[in-house]
């Protein structure tokens, strides 16, 4: 038999396009792809990488996905694609508003504007959302409720909006039972970027370095269910890019109808566990009583941005403003969120899905990988 030719291999491979590759999951999806030489990848994302991918099979293309001219333009290149992974949001609005919702329709419509009117080779879209899709910020819950871990088929909140469902309506719509697609949903994200809004890891990160700096005690502020309980997943980025690839590339689960599958770790965490370690982790002091109920980060951080540019100067750190990394408001929600949003493993590791993490691993190895990148000292 003939070896195959130059032409030929170029024709098979596969050909990614990662919407948000400079996020949390795009950098270590971007990672994992070209770690095989299987794979060519597009990056797109509105601002340009802090840190730069050189190979031969990447190609990065900045590009405001609001702006239907400019998506047009810039994409017109992508025409061999055939996995699309759409790990980006827009978030000038709040979460629950119709406005988020409209803005992110915008911004998919474009792209698959540009992309499907160019391409012939599309085989797959992965979608990432996240674990809000099971419940509504607007719904009064309590967490002292019987604990429900929510599975795939778990219906649609009733209550607000989430641009989730748009996004999966339009998926639906647009690729007509002729492309497969998935939708992966994570729970709280760990991983290392400093292009990402809700950054639990940069939060925490960007605390423990000025606690130091200051000589200030490194307490936990939010509401004792929160402290005490098992209240949310959390979502190793290493393992939800696995998943994307795994759900976009296995034939035998692959659905031009859509399959929807939770991406977390697996075994459930608290913060009263993990708050002694990560003190220790940072070198800060650790007060006996580290919950405060009153104490909230957007108060108490907010006015230390000279603060962190004299420890990004003194350490060398790459240069970062502190709300690159650090989003006070969202770890204030975080630690008083009003509902549990947990999910279930059953379906993937039925499917054939094993990989697991364990959070407090997680998070030391995002902290160490931050420490490594000079995002943080």
């Amino acid at each position: 038999m003939a070896a195959p030719t130059e032409s030929t291999q170029v024709a098979t491979r596969n050909v990614a396009a990662i919407f948000g590759v400079t996020g949390l999951v795009g950098r270590e999806l971007l990672r994992r792809l070209l770690s095989e030489s299987k794979w060519k990848v597009y990056g797109i994302a509105r601002r340009f990488e802090s840190f730069p991918t050189q190979n031969l099979n990447y190609h990065f293309i900045s590009c405001d996905l609001l702006n239907a001219q400019e998506t047009q333009k810039k994409l017109s290149i992508v025409q061999d694609v055939s996995h699309v992974f759409w790990i980006t949001w827009a978030g000038q609005f709040p979460l629950d508003s119709g406005e988020c919702c409209e803005q992110n329709l915008i911004m998919m419509s474009n792209a698959l504007n540009a992309i499907l009117s160019k391409t012939k080779t599309l085989k797959h879209v992965s979608l990432q959302t996240g674990m809000k899709h099971y419940v509504s910020l607007q719904q009064t819950h309590n967490l002292k409720e019987e604990v429900c871990f929510h599975d795939e088929d778990c219906p649609r909140a009733s209550e607000g909006y989430n641009f989730y469902y748009v996004l999966e309506d339009l998926i639906k719509e647009r690729l007509a039972g002729k492309v497969a697609w998935s939708v992966i949903r994570p729970g709280l994200l760990m991983g290392s970027s400093n292009r990402t809004l809700y950054n639990v890891m940069g939060c925490l990160c960007v605390y423990g370095a000025i606690c130091k700096y200051l000589n200030l005690p490194f307490v936990f502020g939010g509401t004792r269910e929160v402290w005490e309980e098992v209240c949310m997943d959390g979502s190793d980025a290493r393992l939800v890019a696995e998943q994307h690839i795994w759900a976009a590339t296995n034939d035998e689960i692959s659905s031009t109808e859509g399959q929807a599958f939770n991406a977390i770790n697996g075994p459930c965490f608290t913060w009263k566990k993990i708050w002694p370690v990560l003190g220790k982790k940072f070198e800060v002091e650790v007060p006996q009583d580290m919950f405060l109920s009153d104490f909230r980060f957007a108060t108490a951080m907010s006015d230390n941005k000279k603060v962190w540019q004299e420890i990004v100067a003194t350490e060398g750190l790459v240069e970062t403003e502190m709300e690159d990394l650090a989003n006070w408001e969202f770890l204030d929600v975080l630690f008083r969120c009003p509902v549990k949003l947990l999910g279930s493993r059953k379906k993937t590791d039925q499917l054939g899905f094993t990989m697991r993490s364990n959070t407090m691993e997680s998070i030391l190895y995002w902290i160490d990988s931050m420490r490594n990148d000079k995002l943080i000292p």
